[in-house]
C-alpha cells in the first residue's frame, strides 16, 4: 500500500532543518534502498516535506513518520498520515 507522510515544518523548521538533515537522511536511507521510498523532498515554500512511502500498513507508515528525527527534533511541529492511491502514470 502507498502512503503519504506530510511533514508540517516547525516555526524554527528553517533553522533546523540543515542540522538535522543527517539524521533524518540516514533514517529513510534503508528504506530508499528497499524501494520503499517512491519519492520524497521538501516544499519550496518552506512548509514541509512530502514523502510517498510503500508500508505493509498505516501502523507501520505511522511507526516510520514518527521515528523520523525531523519530527524527534522538531523540524517539523506534526506529520500527517494519509493512503493514497496512484493513478497516474499508468
Amino acid at each position: 500500500m502507498l502512503f503519504v507522510i506530510i511533514g508540517h515544518d516547525s516555526p524554527r523548521g528553517k533553522e533546523l532543518r540543515p542540522k538535522v538533515r543527517p539524521a533524518h537522511l540516514e533514517h529513510l536511507r534503508p528504506l530508499a534502498e528497499r524501494g520503499k521510498i517512491v519519492l520524497g523532498g521538501r516544499f519550496t515554500d518552506g512548509s514541509g516535506s512530502l514523502i510517498v512511502l510503500e508500508a505493509d500498513s498505516e501502523e507501520e507508515a505511522t511507526r516510520i513518520a514518527h521515528s523520523d528525527p525531523y519530527l524527534k527534533e522538531g523540524v517539523f511541529e506534526r506529520v500527517e498520515i494519509k493512503p493514497f492511491e496512484k493513478v497516474l502514470p499508468n
